[in-house]
């Protein structure tokens, strides 16, 4: 389904890939984008676009001398991770309750982190950059070497997959754990002190920006770039202990070559070419999708992902969506399944069935093939899986 553009005033179109009526507050974050005066040639919505804060989650904001710290939110460089191995199902039987076991005692979920530090983690490049960092996260370079290579909680998951020829993916989603949480307050608030200090008229504080080549903008776009690193380095961290289980189980701990390697964010910000011009693109909840980009789209647990190969759509500003996307708000979800019905929506998967992952059920997002189907034009899809192993944070 192509794009429509939404029929509202603003100074910028509005262009959507959904396929379903945005309600009065999502209308309103809509508008409330489309009118800042830096926002580059129109907003791009995506078909699992849904209520966020400051801007609408699914969307992609290309800007020209400006950047807003809450439209990248505060899970900077929060992305999927996947990799294709040389398995099948036949290979899993009987032992899928054993590796579901082996991955929860090698990687961290929840507020949880490493008791000690692996070489890998102690090893990053990018360490020698923090005392760089913003002051408000200065005391944090121990916790965050003991996060890195550990999953944080909410939506962020582990999975072992199987595609369609019966073939073994392992998948996560995560991203720049505390300290990307941190960095992302501190300059959220820099940026509403700033606004409130030159009166600059907004229509929600949310939506407090950086003016290029100021101090405030070059050190947030600095801390970005290293919490968007930090984020893609945590994944491959526990990609690397994923692969050790699978492989200790299913190839007698012989280390195997990947078939495909995926590695993508779907909150961040990057400067690109658009249109002949250089400008900022934030993608908050959107995965880039250039004609040779792989990407993930996760369903919820119990439903399908997809592999996609991105299509370079321009009017997208080469982007798709993340994910299904929420039907319903986490509290909404509680209070309308029971655990019955979690335990009949994840049949033959072998995951967590307690209330503690209620707001997670399936019936809580969005149908993924729908969403899938809504973007043919942004991307062509490369792999279907289905989950037989869930961890979630």
């Amino acid at each position: 389904m192509p794009y429509q553009q939404l029929k509202l005033s603003a100074p910028s179109p509005i262009l959507s890939w959904a396929n379903h009526e945005l309600g009065a507050k999502e209308t309103q974050m809509a508008k409330n984008v489309a009118n800042l005066p830096f926002v580059f040639k129109h907003v791009a919505l995506m078909p699992d676009v849904h209520l966020g804060k400051g801007a609408l989650v699914g969307s992609v904001i290309a800007t020209k001398d400006a950047i807003i710290p809450a439209a990248v939110g505060v899970d900077i460089g929060c992305g999927m991770a996947a990799l294709a191995m040389p398995f099948n199902a036949t290979q899993l039987e009987g032992k899928l309750k054993k590796i579901r076991l082996d991955l929860e005692a090698s990687i961290p979920v929840g507020f949880n982190e490493n008791k000690e530090v692996e070489k890998a983690v102690t090893n990053w490049q990018s360490w020698k950059d923090f005392k760089e960092l913003h002051s408000g996260v200065q005391k944090l370079h121990n916790k965050a070497m003991k996060q890195m290579g550990s999953l944080g909680g909410g939506n962020h998951f582990i999975e072992i997959c199987l595609d369609e020829q019966e073939q073994v993916w392992l998948m996560l989603h995560s991203g720049s754990r505390n300290i990307g949480n941190q960095l992302a307050l501190c300059h959220i608030s820099t940026a509403k002190n700033l606004a409130k200090l030159t009166q600059t008229s907004l229509p929600d504080q949310d939506l407090a920006y950086f003016v290029a080549k100021t101090p405030e903008f070059e050190a947030y776009w600095r801390d970005l770039q290293w919490a968007q690193n930090y984020a893609r380095f945590n994944r491959d961290v526990m990609m690397a202990r994923v692969k050790r289980v699978v492989e200790k189980h299913l190839a007698g701990g012989k280390p195997t070559k990947p078939l495909l390697t995926v590695n993508c964010h779907h909150n961040y910000a990057e400067k690109e070419m658009h249109f002949d011009q250089e400008v900022y693109v934030t993608r908050k909840g959107a995965v880039r999708a250039n004609a040779s980009d792989y990407g993930i789209i996760p369903g919820s647990m119990g439903a399908k992902s997809y592999i996609v190969k991105g299509k370079g759509n321009a009017q997208s500003f080469c982007s798709c969506s993340h994910g299904a996307g929420r039907l319903m708000s986490r509290n909404k979800a509680k209070e309308q399944f029971t655990l019955d019905d979690l335990i009949e929506q994840t049949q033959g998967i072998e995951c967590r069935k307690d209330h503690g992952v209620i707001d997670e059920i399936p019936g809580a997002y969005k149908p993924i093939d729908e969403v899938i189907a809504q973007q043919s034009d942004l991307v062509e899809v490369v792999a279907v899986l289905k989950q037989v192993i869930c961890i979630k944070g």
